[in-house]
This record gives C-alpha cells, structure tokens and sequence, in this order.
C-alpha cells in the first residue's frame, strides 16, 4: 500500500515533468566549437539547492558538456547540503567555474572554494565561513574545526592557500599581510585575484566567456520543471517541519475527536508530501517509512488495546521520530559512512521541536475549537452522564460478571479473554500476566472493562 501510494505520487510528478524544459540555449551560436553548461545557486543553501544540482551535473553529463557553470549569489546555509555539493564538484569530470555575482558566504565560500575556476564582479565578496546557528551565534568548537578541516581539504584539492581557506572559518588565524587574528577572512575582488582565490574580475557570463576564450562556446541554462520546483519547495527545511507539525497534530486531533476523519486525513496527506519527495531524492528508504509505520501502530495499539501507557507506547514515538529523522538523512541502508553528525542533528531537532510545537498548538486549539462554547462545541461530549440519571455506559450484562468465576480463554498480557460459563468476555488482569487455561475471578468492572485476578 505504502509502496503504490508512493508510486501515485511519483507518477503525478513525473506527469507535471514533462510541461518542463530541461534547458534554455543562452546564445545563438550555431556552429559552437565547446558546450557550457549553466544553473544558479541564488538562495540559501539547503536541500532544494543540492536537488538542483544533481539535476545539473546529470544533464551536462548527457549534454557531453565541456564545463559545468555555478552563477552564485548566497549568503550560504546548511553546511551538510554545501558538503555534498562540494563533494560532487571535486569528483565531476567536467570542470566546473563559478561566477560569484556578488557574495559567496559561509557555504557559499566552500561550494565555491572547490571550482576548478572562480570568477567575481567587482563589488562581490568571498569567505566568512564560521559555522553560525540560527541566531548568527558561533557554534561550538567541534563544529568550526570540521569545517575548518573542509575548507583546508578542499583548497588542497583545487590548488589555493588552505590556510587562508581556514582563516575564512577561524579568527584566531594569522597570516601576515592577509588578516590579523581575531578576524575571519572576507575578500573583495581584487584581494581574492591577489592572493588566488579568484581567477578573474568578469562583470557577465559574455565577459567570462571573451576572458577564457570561449566565445564560440554555446551557453545551456538549466531549466526547472514544475517537479523540480514541487520537490524543492517540499524538502525545504521549513515545510518539512510544518509538514510533521500536520502529521502530529493530525493524529492528537483525531484521537480526542473520533469519527470526525479529517485530521486523520490531513495527517496522511501530509505524511505522503513529508516522504515523497524525500523518497524521490533517494532520501527516505522503504524500511524508513516502514519504521514509521510501525511506530504509529505500536502508538495507537498502546492508547486502544493496551490500557495505561508502556513499552509499546513509548516505542511507538521513538520510532515514529526515527523514521521522520532518518528520512532527511542521506544514508544508504544501515550504512551511516560519511553522514555527517551536525545533519542527523539538525534532522533531529527539526522533527522534536516540530512534534512539540505541533503537541502543544493542538492541545490549545482543541480546547478553543471543543470547548463548548463555538461553533464547534457540540462535536465533544461536555456533559457529564450520570448513572443515577438512567444512563449506562457499558452493557449490563458485563457489569454481572463480577464476583463470578472461570478461566483464561488467552493468555492475559495483561489485556485478553476470558470464559465464565461458556461465553467469551474481553478482560485485562488486575496484577501481572495470567496464562491461558488458569482459573480467574472477576473482581470488577471498569473503565468499560472486566478486571479479573487469579482464583
């Protein structure tokens, strides 16, 4: 079922892809003597940017392109999502350059650090790459010296300075005539063409082209389909948190207002929008959804069948956490080799403080919606029903079963059935596990059940 709703989905969007152009031609050259093949990082660096660039690098590739073009404008992003794409260009075999069209910052810096060419306009800038959390607070050390260890890697890899690459992460670098400790490194244009982190100063694409060349040269431009732009809205970091705030809240809506269906309803769609995408990326595995899956039933056997709260409710939301956390990681299997610790962090806590938020904004609105003063009001029971009034919750017949005797028609754990003369009663044990075939008495009834003990 999971497997051909999955399947729907991505047949929908594989529909909406053919109203897409895959690429644009930038020039007329009618006789070019090379291929460059161009896409934009415009944006924060995030899950949608590193969509777009796999999409890039596999049709220069069917392109036979000769040099895959980044045009850059970004105050950086998501360090896991510039890592991958870092790692894709220093293993292309298409040469890649990137025009810095003003600033390259942070992640910025490290995509750009790994070209095999940069070129910047004049008034851009490159560098400051310490890691910040969402405040603009430095994060702790661990964090700066893996970046610092990345950026040095990666000016190793593409012939720069790797100290200079670290000073844009770490102030307490000093390089003589470079910058002075206390400061983290931004270069202007010309500083970066001084000390070769820039090749060229070009004011346009038509400009990098005259400079190199490659005026012959016909300019591809990547062109979004409706998926593309489908999928990169839903893996945004932000939908995906509000995606599993409808998920969770979906479910705590239903569960305190049985029978109306459209939480449940709204829980699934937004579920299927969280893993699709996330499936189509290659994101989410099979056994990902699937340890949702289970996490969910396990939670609503513990709330249903199971009176109390225990082990399968407890486990129900660890796993119902794992499947949406590792859903957003870029593992392979059980293998973890190279998935970086601040991503399942990150991942981590987008899915805690979602569930949370989403917990505590249904609680007050079920309250506002149900508490029997709106237009709501009459969907909740608010009224207390008395049994001296007439009223009976629960069948008569169960309630003279107490004080009789008979056996365990299951094994009761604590919850199961029970024979007493013939008929069989669902019941829960007062006290432990009681075996199959053992003699029982019922000692009362409750909470619309038969509590028995041993007799």
């Amino acid at each position: 079922m999971i497997k051909k709703s999955l399947n729907i989905i991505m047949l929908a969007l594989f529909l909406l892809n053919l109203t897409g152009l895959s690429a644009q031609n930038l020039n007329d050259n009618s006789n070019p003597s090379g291929l460059i093949y161009k896409f934009d990082i415009k944006q924060e660096i995030a899950p949608p940017v590193w969509h777009n660039t796999k999409k890039a690098f596999r049709e220069a590739k069917e392109l036979n392109a000769d040099i895959i073009l980044i045009h850059m404008n970004t105050y950086g992003g998501m360090v896991e999502t510039a890592d991958s794409i870092r790692t894709a260009i220093l293993q292309s075999k298409i040469p890649v350059w990137v025009f810095i069209d003003n600033n390259a910052a942070s992640a910025g810096a490290l995509i750009s650090i790994a070209c095999d060419s940069i070129y910047m306009r004049s008034g851009a800038n490159i560098g400051a790459a310490t890691v910040v959390d969402q405040t603009g607070k430095p994060m702790p050390d661990k964090y700066q010296s893996y970046m610092r260890s990345t950026m040095r890697s990666t000016a190793e890899a593409t012939g720069r300075d790797p100290d200079i690459a670290q000073g844009m992460v770490d102030p307490r670098v000093y390089i003589e005539g470079v910058t002075d400790t206390g400061q983290v490194i931004t270069f202007t244009t010309t500083e970066a063409i001084r000390y070769k982190f820039c090749n060229a100063q070009a004011e346009s694409i038509e400009e990098i082209l005259k400079i190199t060349g490659k005026q012959d040269f016909k300019v591809v431009e990547q062109q979004l389909s409706a998926t593309d732009k489908i999928i990169g809205f839903l893996t945004k970091p932000m939908i995906s948190g509000l995606l599993i705030m409808i998920i969770i809240g979906g479910i705590y809506f239903e569960l305190q207002t049985p029978g109306i269906g459209f939480p449940l309803a709204a829980a699934a769609t937004a579920a299927m929008l969280y893993f699709a995408p996330l499936y189509i990326e290659g994101l989410a595995a099979h056994w990902e959804i699937l340890v949702f899956i289970i996490g969910l039933i396990l939670l609503m056997v513990e709330l249903f069948a199971i009176p109390g709260f225990g082990v399968a409710g407890i486990s129900g939301i660890i796993l119902m956490v794992t499947g949406l956390t590792l859903s957003m990681i870029d593992n392979i299997g059980f293998d973890f080799t190279g998935v970086r610790l601040n991503g399942v962090i990150q991942a981590f806590f987008i899915v805690i403080i979602a569930s949370f938020f989403s917990l505590i904004g249904s609680f007050f609105l079920t309250r506002k919606l149900f508490g029997g003063h709106t237009m709501f009001g009459d969907l909740a029971l608010l009224s207390t029903q008395q049994t001296t009034e007439g009223y009976v919750s629960a069948d008569a017949h169960y309630m003279e079963m107490k004080g009789k005797t008979g056996t365990a028609f299951t094994m009761l754990r604590p919850a199961g059935k029970i024979d007493i003369e013939g008929q069989i009663f669902d019941a829960v044990a007062e006290a432990g596990f009681i075996e199959k075939g053992e003699a029982i008495r019922v000692v009362k009834y409750e909470n619309a059940q038969l509590i028995v003990r041993k007799a």
